[in-house]
């Protein structure tokens, strides 16, 4: 009876955001489908002109597209890793936030690649990478892997919503329109919340939250290792798949603290995402912030101390021609989580947000320093010295595209929530058993 009531109250606050969208909404999708819109001029420009539109040139041959695909992709595993570890290790405050991180794992995985096709000069011949790819080719696993990702994050997603989805199709009081109350009889496939469902469907999230987990540092790491099997100065190294395992977690944590800030804002979900939530958050930042530092700090003396002389001619191009960037990302980025989350009078919802608005922005000119920099100082000797062909500086194409993800980023999060709830409703009118109530209130004292 008690959890009945539950879902029914949940049911009831959650209704209206699915039933209409209010004019607030309404200006946002507009403004988000303009951002769009720009991007797709900005793409039609670069394929009719050609990529002279854009800042790469024949020795930086990745700018900002490269950037950003690594960025999302750290998104999307951050999402992964963390959600299925919320849901094997049954954290009871992981139940207002974790289809959040589901589905910042498949929105990112869905952006991501997109990143990759504005790199390549003939997308007509897209598919020779399935025909003829090779096998020994290290971008030959990076596709192979994704694909296998988002298979994965697919369907660990459409288990964790199957119950919430048959709640909807049950919900006599939701008006919405027919078609989609048709989708969600059609989607919850019979399910019916019986025992035996219940206990098979449990079975299949866990094994899928455990292979989302290890495809993730898999796939991530593959995407390290093509950067790492090269000699290139600042990519051949052998840590690269560690680091940048933790830089995904890193900056995906970030990003699901400020999707947690603007669904508390914009839904009211006060009573729901909580304090105690942000700051169980932002001691995972800290922990991740001192593994990154640790990695940067490692990767960045072994370069200088070998004295290699292009590791050396990097390190000095970092710290003169990207000098703020290169403290911003590495000192900035892991300094203010430390400082929010280590001193207890910080610890409020918008300092935490804002730290982690600063850990994203952060670790997306981490990316920029890895690549940009590197294929600016190549091992050949450079015969144009012009320097628009020496150095790189992205265009306004590049920057519409950049601003075109990010918009379409949110337009997938915001149509999302329209369809299924952004909360576990399922879960979070389950009453905790004994030992997870136990546990509940031993970390919220120690939150």
């Amino acid at each position: 009876m008690e959890y009945q009531s539950t879902k029914e109250k949940l049911l009831q606050e959650v209704a209206p955001h699915l039933e209409r969208t209010t004019w607030v909404a309404r200006l946002w999708i507009f403004f988000l489908l303009a951002v769009i819109g720009i991007g797709v001029y900005a793409f039609i420009q670069q394929v009719t002109k050609g990529h002279i539109v854009t800042g790469m040139r024949d020795n930086v041959v990745w700018g900002i597209y490269i950037v950003n695909f690594i960025f999302f992709m750290g998104m999307s595993y951050a999402g992964a890793i963390i959600s299925g570890a919320l849901q094997l290790f049954r954290t009871e405050w992981r139940k207002p936030i974790i289809r959040m991180a589901e589905y910042l794992a498949i929105i990112s995985l869905l952006i991501g690649p997109g990143y990759i096709l504005l790199c390549i000069g003939r997308l007509d011949r897209l598919h020779y990478l399935v025909l003829f790819g090779r096998i020994q080719s290290p971008i030959t696993w990076d596709v192979i892997a994704i694909s296998t990702d988002i298979f994965g994050c697919l369907i660990f997603l459409y288990l964790s919503l199957l119950r919430d989805i048959a709640t909807l199709r049950d919900y006599t009081a939701l008006k919405v329109p027919a078609w989609k109350k048709k989708l969600y009889s059609i989607l919850a496939l019979g399910y019916t919340g019986a025992p035996e469902q219940e206990i098979r469907l449990k079975r299949a999230t866990d094994i899928m939250a455990a292979m989302v987990i290890a495809i993730a540092i898999i796939v991530y790491s593959v995407l390290a290792w093509i950067f790492s099997v090269t000699l290139q100065p600042g990519w051949h190294s052998t840590i690269f798949g560690p680091y940048f395992v933790i830089a995904a977690v890193y900056s995906g944590t970030g990003v699901l603290v400020i999707t947690m800030w603007v669904f508390r804002k914009a839904y009211h979900l006060d009573q729901y995402i909580t304090r105690k939530h942000f700051v169980a958050m932002g001691v995972l930042m800290v922990i991740l912030a001192a593994l990154f530092g640790y990695f940067t700090f490692s990767d960045y003396l072994t370069k200088w101390y070998g004295s290699e002389k292009n590791d050396e001619s990097l390190i000095r191009i970092l710290f003169s021609e990207y000098y703020w960037p290169f403290i911003f990302s590495n000192y900035i980025g892991v300094l203010i989580p430390l400082l929010v989350i280590g001193i207890p009078r910080l610890r409020t919802i918008n300092n935490i947000t804002f730290s982690a608005l600063v850990v994203i922005v952060a670790l997306w000119f981490n990316r920029y320093l890895i690549v940009v920099p590197t294929l600016e100082s190549p091992y050949l000797p450079i015969q144009d010295s012009r320097p628009e062909w020496l150095n790189y500086s992205a265009t306004w194409v590049e920057y519409a595209l950049l601003a075109a993800g990010i918009a379409l980023f949110c337009l997938m999060f915001t149509i999302a929530s329209k369809f299924v709830p952004v909360m576990n409703i399922s879960e979070m009118s389950e009453t905790p058993k004994p030992e997870e109530a136990v546990l509940f209130q031993s970390e919220e004292s120690l939150l």
